[in-house]
C-alpha cells in the first residue's frame, strides 16, 4: 500500500503545484487578467476529466497485464515534454479572443504529463482494489486531495516567494521524473502481487450498479462546486489581485471539502450543514447585493471562503453519501470530472459571451441549493408524502424561488440606469450617467466591476477639463501643468479608460494609447469626448501595452504613463524590471515615467523603488488626497520616474513630492521573481 499511496500523494502534489506555476508563466503573455485562471482552471478540468475517463476505459477494456505496458508507453513518452517550458510563440496579442490561444499553449506546455498526473489517483484506486481483496480504496481519494492541498498552499507560502519561477520549472520537472518511475514501477507490480497477497475475485459482491439519474446527480453536484470555485475566485481576484495566493485559497477550501467528505464522511451531517448552506447562501446574497457595504479585503475574501467552504461541504457531501461499489469507482470518478469540466467551461467559456452580467456566481449558489433539495428528496420521497412534510418541501421550494428572484434582483440593478454594457475576457465594462448633486450636473462614468476607469462632468465649461487621477493636483497633473508651456510634447499612455489625459493635449502634442480591451477604445470614442475634443494627435495601439512596445522601435516619450490596472487588480507584468527597461527605452533621457499605484490593497512603493534603483533613476512618490470640496479629483498616489537632473528641474512644480525610501530587505520584481505578500497593506 506504500508504493501506491507514495505515488497518488506525488502526482497530486505535481498536480496542484503546476496549475499557479504554469498560470504565472504564461499570466503576462495575456494582459494579466483574472480570466486566465479561469481559462487555466478550465483546461485542468478538461484534463481531469480526459485522465479519468482514460483510466476508466483502461479499466474496463483492456486486462491487467495488458495496462501496465500501455501506461508505462505513455509516462516515456510524457517525459519528452520536460523541462516545463511555455513556448512563447503563443503570446497574445489583444486583438483576439485569448482563451483559445491559453488553452492551445497549455496542451502544447504541459497537456501530455497533466494528463497523466490526472489518471493516477482512480487508475491506482482500482489496480489496490483489484489487488486487495476487500479493502477500500476510498480513503487513497483522501489522500490525493491532501496532495493536492500540500501542492497549492505550499506554492504562495513556500515556493512563489523563495524561488525563481526558472527554478520552480526546473524542480517540477524533476519531480515528475521521480513520479514516472513510481508510477510505472506500481504498474508492474499490480499485475504481479506479492506471494500471499490477497488478490479480488472477480465474482466478489459489487453491488447494484449506479443508474443514470444517480450518475447525472453526481455530474451535476460536482458542476455546481466547480462553478462556484470559479466564479468566487472571479469575484475576489477582478477586484482585488490575479496573483496565485488569490486562485490558491478558494482552491485548497474546495480541496478541504474533498479531504474531509472522503476520508471521513461522518463528518457531513446533514442536521448541521443544511442549516449552514441556508445561512451562507443568505450571506453571499447579501454581499451581492446593492444595499451591501464595502468590506476591506480580509472581510470579503474571508466570507467568499467560508461560502465556498460551505456550499462544497454540501455538494460533495452529497456526492459521498450516494457513492458505489469500488467496482464502479472509475465511472464514479468520471462522473465528478465529468461535472468539474462542465463547470469550468460554464464560467470560463459560456458565461463571458452569453452574459453582460456576473451571472454565473448567482446560477451557482441558487443551483447549489436546488441541488441539495434534490439529493434529499431522492431518499425521502416528498411526493410520497401527505400533511406537515409536503408543507414544508412546498414552502422550502418557494424560498429558494424567491432567493434565486432576490439574487437575479441585485444582478438586474447592476445593470439599471446603465448606457452601455459589455463583457468579455477582460470583465464587464459598464457606461453609466450620474447626478452627483454636487452642483456639477450629471458625470458619464466607466466602470471595470465597482472600480471607476474614468468619467467625464458633462457641464460644457466641464467636459475637457481632466479629472479624476489626471486633475492638476494629481502626480501626473503636476508634470504635465510644469510642461504645458513648453514644446510639442510626445505623450505614451498605457491604459485608455475613458481617454481622460487626451483633455491635457496641445496643438502639436502626439498622446499614444495602448489599450488591451478592444471594447475600450470604442466605448471612450462612443461615449465620452475626450478624444474629440484634444487639439493633440491620438493614436491608439490594441494590444497588451509591454508587449506592444517591446516590438516596437523607440518612441522617444516625454512621459510614459502607466494606468493599466483592472480594477484594483494588480498587472504584475506591467512591473517588474523587464518591463521598466523597455519603458526605459522609449523614454527621451529627460522624461518621467509616472506610474499609478493608488490602490487599496497593495503598496507598490518598494517595487517602484528598485526597479528605478536598477537603471539608476529616483523614484518620487505624489500623494494627493482629495477633500469635500474637490468635485473633480480623486485621491492618488503617482510614483514618478527619471534622472536625478531631472528631478532637479521638475521639484518646484512637484512641490511635497519625496523620494521614496529604500525597503531593507526587499527584493525587487522580475519576471521571474515577483511576490504580494511582501506589498500587502
Amino acid at each position: 500500500m506504500a508504493l501506491y499511496a507514495l505515488t497518488i500523494l506525488l502526482a497530486a502534489f505535481l498536480l496542484f503545484q503546476v496549475q499557479p506555476l504554469v498560470a504565472k508563466m504564461i499570466l503576462p503573455w495575456f494582459g494579466g487578467a483574472s480570466a486566465v485562471w479561469s481559462t487555466c482552471m478550465l483546461f485542468f478540468q478538461c484534463g481531469l476529466l480526459g485522465g479519468y475517463l482514460y483510466a476508466h476505459e483502461l479499466h474496463e477494456k483492456l486486462s491487467a497485464r495488458r495496462q501496465a505496458p500501455v501506461h508505462t508507453l505513455l509516462l516515456a513518452a510524457s517525459l519528452l515534454a520536460l523541462p516545463l517550458a511555455p513556448d512563447a510563440s503563443w503570446k497574445g496579442t489583444g486583438l483576439e479572443n485569448p482563451e483559445w490561444r491559453i488553452l492551445g499553449l497549455l496542451a502544447t506546455a504541459v497537456g501530455l504529463p497533466y494528463f497523466l498526473l490526472a489518471t493516477t489517483s482512480p487508475l491506482l484506486q482500482a489496480w489496490f482494489a483489484r489487488a486487495h481483496a476487500g479493502a477500500t480504496p476510498y480513503r487513497l481519494y483522501a489522500l490525493s486531495n491532501l496532495g493536492s492541498m500540500l501542492g497549492l498552499v505550499s506554492y504562495p507560502a513556500l515556493i512563489e516567494p523563495r524561488m525563481a519561477v526558472r527554478t520552480q520549472a526546473l524542480a517540477w520537472s524533476g519531480a515528475y521524473v521521480v513520479y514516472a518511475a513510481l508510477c510505472g514501477v506500481a504498474a508492474w507490480r499490480s499485475v504481479r502481487p506479492r506471494e500471499g497477497q490477497a488478490v479480488a475475485k472477480e465474482d466478489s459482491p459489487e453491488g447494484e450498479a449506479p443508474g443514470w439519474s444517480l450518475r447525472l446527480l453526481w455530474a451535476a453536484l460536482a458542476a455546481c462546486a466547480s462553478t462556484l470555485l470559479l466564479a468566487i475566485t472571479a469575484h475576489l481576484t477582478q477586484d482585488v489581485a490575479a496573483i496565485p495566493f488569490l486562485w490558491v485559497l478558494p482552491l485548497s477550501v474546495y480541496l478541504l471539502s474533498f479531504i474531509v467528505c472522503f476520508e471521513a464522511p461522518g463528518l457531513y451531517d446533514r442536521r448541521v450543514w443544511l442549516p449552514l448552506l441556508a445561512g451562507a447562501l443568505g450571506l453571499m446574497g447579501y454581499l451581492l447585493s446593492p444595499e451591501a457595504p464595502d468590506y476591506k479585503a480580509p472581510t470579503a475574501v474571508l466570507a467568499g471562503a467560508a461560502v465556498l467552504l460551505v456550499c462544497s461541504m454540501v455538494c460533495h457531501g452529497e456526492i459521498v453519501r450516494s457513492r458505489p461499489h469500488p467496482r464502479y469507482l472509475t465511472g464514479f470518478y468520471l462522473m465528478i470530472a465529468l461535472g468539474g469540466a462542465g463547470g469550468g467551461a460554464f464560467v470560463g467559456l459560456g458565461a463571458p459571451n452569453l452574459f453582460r452580467a456576473y451571472w454565473e456566481l448567482p446560477i451557482g449558489l441558487t443551483a447549489c441549493g436546488a441541488l441539495a433539495a434534490a439529493a434529499l428528496a431522492r431518499e425521502s420521497r416528498p411526493w410520497r408524502n401527505k400533511g406537515k412534510a409536503w408543507a414544508a418541501w412546498v414552502a422550502a421550494l418557494a424560498a429558494l424561488a424567491g432567493y434565486g428572484a432576490w439574487l437575479g434582483r441585485g444582478v438586474h440593478d447592476s445593470l439599471r440606469g446603465v448606457r452601455v454594457a459589455e463583457r468579455n475576457f477582460y470583465g464587464q465594462l459598464r457606461v453609466k450617467d450620474v447626478d452627483e448633486e454636487d452642483g456639477l450636473g450629471v458625470r458619464r462614468k466607466l466602470l471595470h466591476g465597482v472600480i471607476n476607469h474614468g468619467e467625464q462632468i458633462l457641464r460644457e465649461d466641464y467636459r475637457r477639463r481632466p479629472g479624476t487621477y489626471y486633475c492638476r493636483e494629481s502626480g501626473i497633473g503636476r508634470v504635465l501643468a510644469a510642461t504645458q508651456e513648453g514644446p510639442p510634447r510626445r505623450l505614451g499612455v498605457l491604459g485608455l479608460g475613458s481617454g481622460t489625459l487626451a483633455a491635457w493635449g496641445r496643438a502639436g502634442d502626439v498622446i499614444r494609447f495602448y489599450e488591451i480591451n478592444p471594447a475600450v477604445p470604442r466605448l471612450a470614442a462612443e461615449e465620452f469626448s475626450f478624444l474629440r475634443d484634444t487639439a493633440a494627435r491620438v493614436e491608439i495601439v490594441l494590444g497588451d501595452g509591454r508587449l506592444m512596445m517591446e516590438r516596437e522601435p523607440e518612441q522617444h516619450y516625454d512621459l510614459l504613463a502607466m494606468d493599466a490596472f483592472s480594477g484594483d487588480s494588480v498587472p504584475v507584468h506591467l512591473i517588474t524590471r523587464e518591463a521598466f527597461r523597455t519603458y526605459l527605452r522609449h523614454l527621451k533621457p529627460e522624461g518621467v515615467l509616472a506610474v499609478n499605484i493608488s490602490n487599496k490593497y497593495v503598496d507598490l512603493r518598494p517595487v517602484m523603488e528598485r526597479a528605478a534603483a536598477a537603471f539608476g533613476r529616483v523614484a518620487l512618490i505624489v500623494e494627493y488626497e482629495a477633500d469635500e470640496e474637490e468635485l473633480e479629483c480623486f485621491s492618488s498616489s503617482w510614483a514618478l520616474i527619471m534622472e536625478r537632473r531631472r528631478w532637479e528641474t521638475l521639484r518646484p512644480a512637484l512641490g511635497d513630492a519625496a523620494l521614496i525610501p529604500g525597503r531593507p530587505g526587499f527584493r525587487g520584481w522580475t519576471d521571474d521573481f515577483s511576490s504580494l505578500f511582501g506589498v500587502l497593506k
